[in-house]
């Protein structure tokens, strides 16, 4: 694996399996984390990676990945990781720069807010990190972020620790200039971007911020 992006398939729910398409890359590094190998499946891809416990998988599954000669990495079912978390950290040895996660919505809300936390790991600082399944995608910002999608797209702005200040943004049709949003108000919750690329930027704080796609893939 020489490529610097690589997309991770999770195990969660894929609302519309062929709008991941728009998240893959020719060159991209792919990771199935246990049974996220079952969206890959489906969709006709084969990992170069597949970690986790693989509790999720059938045995004679894993033996013919192995036989493809697939990198396999296994855990121990008792452990203190979820089987995404141990991709990320293991892409991140590796030198990723940046890093797309597919199917970490959806399903068991606990398993969900895991999967948003994941994203502010010390592992993960200075890697561009989101969660994208081709309908939604979802990044932490703290300095500055570029999101690009089409006019009409809804983008969400959300705080994260207490009050998140100086903030502005560029290409949305509610503009924020030097703004202050706060957990305990609903301010930031569907903008709209007018262009195909919308800028934000945060003097302090972190902000959790959600792109949907009005027209993902069929």
């Amino acid at each position: 694996m020489n490529n610097t992006r690589a997309v991770v398939f999770a195990n969660g729910e894929l609302v519309n399996a062929a709008a991941v398409r728009l998240v893959l890359q020719p060159e991209d590094t792919l990771v199935a984390a246990d049974g996220g190998y079952l969206h890959m499946k489906k969709l006709g891809i084969q990992p170069h990676l597949l970690i986790g416990d693989l509790d999720s998988l059938p045995a004679q599954e894993v033996e013919s990945l192995r036989a493809a000669g697939v990198e396999l990495e296994i855990y121990p079912r008792e452990k203190d990781a979820t089987d995404l978390e141990l991709a990320l950290v293991r892409l991140a040895e590796r030198g990723m720069h940046e890093i797309r996660v597919v199917a970490a919505l959806g399903g068991r809300l606990d398993q969900t807010l895991a999967n948003l936390y994941l994203l502010e790991m010390d592992e993960l600082k200075g890697i561009d990190v989101r969660l994208d399944d081709g309908h939604e995608e979802i990044l932490i910002i703290r300095s500055k972020a570029t999101v690009t999608g089409t006019p009409g797209d809804t983008l969400s702005l959300l705080s994260m620790e207490g009050c998140s200040k100086g903030i502005t943004t560029q290409g949305l049709k509610f503009p924020l200039e030097k703004e202050t949003l706060c957990p305990s108000r609903s301010r930031g919750v569907s903008n709209v971007m007018l262009e195909n690329e919308a800028v934000i930027e945060v003097r302090s704080g972190a902000l959790l911020c959600i792109h949907t796609r009005q027209n993902p893939a069929d």
